[in-house]
């Protein structure tokens, strides 16, 4: 803002005039407080646009598919960087951190090239699918709540512990590549509804299915696996979760929770319902506005739709 300069007792001063007949004035605007001066298109005035500026400080541009531009004209990364603001309440350090931290990680992981991946067969085949429900096709774009997305973790599928859990490495890229699957589904990159800290809908149903499951939480490999998903997930994946039903669920399984505590945000805690009888959870879901959701999940999950070989995808196998 421009200082008041103070008066110029040296500056000449006009000469008296004989008063003279006037007519009558318009009235003077009124005095307005004076105009901050325009930002610079660089220059952060806001949180999300200081997290515009931590993206332009990293060489990773890409997050989910969505290549992040100026979130003042670009949607998608207005989405993309709000999430990473509502996952840390507003605070805008720690929300800058997060956002560096899954830069980097992009950068080196490349999740993206993941899905083009093919896995082992013998390690992963039916452990893991991403379905999608609409109530409108033509509207899924338009309208992000008429589409609710699922991922579904079939761990009672798991036919060797130490093949499928023995490479943490590469049980991750398999576990990564398929939450990107169930990113893609909502379809960020064209996202046309900029969202808020209360209105957000572009977030994912999950579902982790124990049934049948053979290993305890004496296993080393397993434990491993799921200390370094929930820790990136934390930090790669922040509010894309709707909410995680744990069904099927043996007692012994308990642990599991012990090791979110650690990572997850209480907030998040609270999203997460374990159920002992996994054809319950259709009966979860009568708020979507999605018709008739529950009815469209596998018939061994209370629906009456096929079952997720027949309606599902996953990362590819041979």
């Amino acid at each position: 803002m421009a200082e008041t300069q103070p008066p110029n007792p040296e500056a000449p001063k006009p000469e008296a005039e004989a008063p003279k007949a006037e007519a009558p004035k318009a009235e003077a605007p009124k005095a307005e407080a004076p105009k901050a001066e325009a930002p610079k298109p660089d220059e952060p005035t806001t949180p999300i646009q200081e997290l515009w500026k931590t993206v332009q400080a990293q060489s990773h541009p890409e997050v989910w598919g969505v290549t992040l531009a100026d979130p003042a004209t670009h949607i998608p990364s207005q989405i993309v960087l709000q999430k990473y603001l509502n996952a840390n309440d507003g605070d805008v350090v720690k929300a800058k951190d997060q956002l560096t931290k899954t830069l980097e990680w992009r950068a080196k992981l490349q999740p993206l090239e993941l899905i083009k991946k093919s896995f082992n067969k013998s390690k992963f085949e039916g452990l893991g699918y991403v379905t999608k429900y609409v109530a409108d096709e033509k509207a899924d774009d338009d309208n992000p709540e008429s589409r609710e997305v699922f991922t579904w973790n079939i761990y009672g599928g798991v036919k060797s512990i130490e093949e499928t859990f023995g490479n943490l490495e590469e049980f991750i890229g398999w576990r990564v590549a398929l939450m990107e699957l169930a990113v893609q589904e909502l379809s960020l990159p064209t996202a046309t509804k900029p969202i808020t800290a209360d209105w957000d809908p572009y977030k994912i149903f999950q579902v982790h299915d124990y049934k049948s499951i053979s290993f305890l939480r004496q296993s080393p490999q397993v434990k491993a696996a799921s200390t370094e998903t929930i820790r990136v997930f934390a930090t790669a994946y922040p509010e894309l979760l709707k909410e995680k039903f744990f069904v099927n669920v043996p007692a012994i399984m308990g642990f599991m929770y012990g090791l979110m505590k650690l990572f997850v945000a209480p907030k998040t805690i609270k999203k997460f319902h374990p159920m002992s009888n996994g054809a319950n959870l259709a009966k979860e879901f009568t708020d979507s506005k999605v018709p008739g959701l529950g009815e469209k999940l596998p018939a061994e999950y209370g629906g009456k739709g096929a079952d997720l070989k027949a309606q599902g995808k996953g990362p590819s196998v041979e």
